[in-house]
């Protein structure tokens, strides 16, 4: 009934990323090193993107003027979850990865934000299927950063950054470039 399974040429062929050479690697950390010396950080597409995120939550923080609702402790951020988030902090993170989604790509909307960070619903034993986010939660998001000034919408829809937010986003980006710079020393 069943053939034994052959070995898979793709798995096995030298172009994998698991058989390259220590030096390879080597090579292409001094490459990246090499570049990184001269390169001067002024916007958000020049930090990477974890670093700038955890940077601007904490910037938001301790503004204070990010109004957390009564619901987010308790509430999910999708139906396929179990659980709510651990992190108590958890909604100036999505906060922080919206308003860098939005600077670098304006134009998106709740839905646009809803298929981003939607995921797999598991149903048991039938086979997963992709589930949308929460839109309650992207549509606060979106509400506050306006209240706030960094957002603003767009005439063709969904959400565009504003001047200010602009200019804020890259002073935050500029300190959180030099803290990792004073980490590596």
């Amino acid at each position: 009934w069943l053939k034994p399974s052959r070995p898979k040429r793709w798995l096995l062929s030298s172009h994998s990323p698991r058989s390259q050479q220590p030096a390879v690697i080597m090579a292409q950390q001094f490459y990246d090193a090499e570049f990184k010396e001269s390169h001067v950080v002024k916007t958000v597409k020049d930090v990477e993107a974890d670093k700038f995120i955890t940077a601007f939550a904490q910037h938001l923080k301790r503004q204070g003027r990010f109004e957390i609702p009564k619901w987010a402790d308790v509430v999910k951020t999708s139906k396929a979850k179990e659980l709510p988030p651990n992190d108590p902090d958890w909604l100036y993170t999505r906060t922080a990865s919206m308003v860098r989604k939005v600077y670098i790509r304006g134009g998106t909307g709740v839905g646009g934000f809803r298929k981003v960070y939607g995921g797999q619903f598991r149903r048991g034993t039938c086979t997963n299927v992709f589930c949308k986010s929460s839109g309650k939660i992207a549509r606060y998001i979106l509400q506050q950063l306006e209240e706030m000034g960094l957002v603003e919408q767009d005439e063709n829809g969904g959400r565009k950054i504003t001047k200010e937010g602009q200019r804020e986003l890259d002073t935050v980006a500029v300190q959180a470039a030099e803290v990792e710079e004073e980490d590596e020393e």
